[in-house]
């Protein structure tokens, strides 16, 4: 099981053509300022205008696992709850470590990991000249080596409503790390506020909402 989380650059903090060429793009296909502006606050979404802070892996059978996150400008020391640890670490020290981990795995599950998660590890890996040790995205619809329950649960898109994480896990009666008062759009701020357990908490949170997910997924709907 394997979630991210990222949080993207300032707008101001990019370079002068970066600026450009990005309000360009916002302009034309925004129409308010309102939007463009939220637009800006989203480059947390593209690994080319933002970072990863935390990556979490359990192993679907036994539950333990572990949370690479970063904790800059705070000393942080490595800590364990529930069988799952905790380390802190820079953006290339979290990539390193992942993959050394997931070298070995024979299959890894992920929400919607063909069109964020993996692609987002596998370049910001090679930014940070940090080499995969496996290929993430292989053939879309080989299963046995990626799950992507966004893919099953959606049927490679022949479910006309897509829908997010948390209303898949209401839907199954699984608990959403939504729950904890926290959302994706949060970690930014949490990020300079040096909260840097709780995003790797609520990170944690993603990988068991997932893996009860792909429990009842196999359970009920894998053929």
């Amino acid at each position: 099981m394997i979630p991210e989380l990222t949080i993207g650059k300032d707008f101001e903090q990019l370079d002068e053509v970066s600026r450009e060429y990005l309000e360009k793009s916002f302009e034309r296909y925004l129409k308010t300022e309102e939007e463009i502006e939220e637009a800006k606050d989203q480059l947390s979404f593209s690994p080319l205008t933002g970072e990863i802070v935390a990556v979490a892996m359990i192993n679907q059978e036994t539950s333990g696992g572990v949370v690479y996150f970063q904790a800059p400008n705070k000393k942080i020391e490595e800590f364990e709850e529930n069988g799952v640890r905790f380390i802190p670490g820079d953006e290339r020290e979290i990539l390193s470590n992942f993959w050394r981990d997931i070298k070995n795995f024979r299959q890894f599950i992920t929400f919607n990991g063909r069109t964020f998660d993996c692609p987002y590890l596998m370049i910001r890996s090679a930014v940070n000249k940090v080499r995969p040790t496996k290929n993430l995205m292989p053939y879309r619809y080989a299963s046995e080596e990626h799950v992507d329950l966004f893919d099953q649960l959606t049927f490679y898109g022949a479910v006309r409503r897509k829908f997010n994480l948390h209303m898949w896990c209401k839907a199954f009666d699984v608990k959403s790390p939504k729950e904890e008062g926290i959302s994706g759009e949060d970690v930014k701020q949490l990020f300079k506020e040096e909260k840097y357990a709780e995003i790797a908490r609520y990170c944690l949170g993603d990988v068991f909402a997932t893996k009860e997910l792909y429990q009842y997924w196999e359970k009920y709907l894998k053929f």
